[in-house]
């Protein structure tokens, strides 16, 4: 069978059905790659660097003669680390589909390196050999990337999930997932919960660019791209500010994100704070002191220290009270630090926090759109 070289949006496009396998080294892949992607690295770190080094100080040839050295005695390995990841590939997409719904192991492999180059035209041809239908992607992951950056220019339609700290607007957005309604989850895809207090419990974030990587696959999802015959429709993300730990959404979605509609739900402090302490009251006192002062300059001094000194004694209700209220007053100013938040800003009052506040904000959202297709804007109540 041909090997077929293909373009980014056919090979996403295949990506959801088939296999994707990354042939460049660990370091590249850990780095950022293709969500999805397995990682089968033609050359590890170290033969990856003899290569290069070879490459500039003698000549292409040499370079490609030592990659065969290389690869030679590895052929058989791949072989089997193909198929074994391919059979794992095949299960896991099966346990994604409907009972008694038959998933057959698929003879198709998409194949990518950094350019579209040698490393991913040498397991083409192995894998191609040995049986399988084989695609490469076309400028590889550099090709990916510039499509990654592309998403980012592109207008979409946002609904935005507003409230105070503690509202539960991310049990709000997994509802939403549920029923229906696309959403974009920035904070599970930074890996952090958007405070000091948010990498705490959670996994490494990824790096700036595979969180870019993410979020431009997400994007894609997205059927409200104007201007290119889409029926219009919505995602759904959180509030949040630009950074999120040490990452950023990227400036051009984050500006549209300021522009879109937020639906704000109004649940008194009180409830607010029992949730507070219900989700972060069981962490280690040595994870939250270190948070609290990671934002002690902007907390106050004395705010800082009866914090901590409240959490010493396990007066938890009143160091989150602290920390609850510093949040109210940071998320306040950005609520409305916006242009004509007046026209922006649904205020939906909810008794307390629950996943029952899904059908106060979806009845209030329709309001909203039946207000903004009569009159071209979406009032503030």
């Amino acid at each position: 069978m041909a090997i077929e070289k293909i373009t980014i949006e056919q090979f996403l496009s295949l990506s959801k059905q088939h296999p994707v396998f990354d042939v460049r080294s660990p370091s590249e892949f850990l780095h950022a790659h293709i969500p999805s992607a397995y990682n089968l690295p033609l050359f590890n770190d170290e033969e990856r660097k003899i290569i290069g080094t070879t490459y500039k100080q003698q000549s292409r040839q040499q370079a490609i003669k030592l990659g065969l050295d290389y690869f030679g005695v590895k052929m058989r390995n791949m072989v089997e680390e193909a198929e074994s990841l391919i059979v794992d590939h095949c299960s896991s997409a099966k346990n994604m589909l409907p009972t008694n719904t038959e998933q057959r192991t698929t003879n198709n492999v998409l194949i990518h390196c950094w350019r579209g180059g040698m490393r991913s035209a040498a397991l083409a041809w192995l894998l191609d050999l040995y049986g399988y239908k084989v695609y490469t992607l076309a400028g590889g992951y550099k090709g990916f990337r510039n499509w990654v950056l592309k998403q980012f220019s592109k207008h979409y339609s946002f609904k935005i999930l507003g409230g105070y700290t503690g509202s539960g607007k991310t049990i709000l957005l997994e509802e939403l997932q549920h029923s229906g309604m696309q959403i974009i989850n920035l904070e599970a895809l930074a890996k952090h919960k958007g405070s000091a207090f948010g990498a705490i419990g959670e996994r490494p974030q990824p790096s700036q660019e595979m969180f870019e990587n993410l979020l431009a696959v997400e994007l894609g999802k997205n059927a409200a791209c104007f201007g290119e015959g889409l029926e219009r429709a919505y995602s759904w993300l959180e509030d949040e500010s630009q950074r999120i730990g040490k990452l950023y959404i990227p400036k051009k979605i984050w500006e549209q994100m300021r522009k879109s509609p937020v639906y704000f739900i109004d649940i008194p402090f009180e409830q607010r704070l029992d949730y507070i302490i219900e989700t972060y009251g069981k962490l280690e006192k040595e994870d939250l002191i270190n948070a609290i002062i990671r934002i002690q300059k902007k907390l106050g001094g004395l705010e800082a220290k009866n914090a901590i000194n409240y959490l010493l004694e396990d007066n938890i209700e009143s160091c989150f009270s602290i920390l609850l209220k510093y949040y109210d007053k940071c998320y306040s100013k950005a609520l409305y630090n916006r242009i004509n938040p007046e026209n922006l800003l649904n205020k939906i009052p909810a008794p307390s926090v629950s996943k029952k506040n899904i059908s106060l904000l979806l009845s209030d959202t329709e309001n909203k759109n039946n207000t903004l297709s009569s009159s071209g804007h979406i009032s503030a109540n």
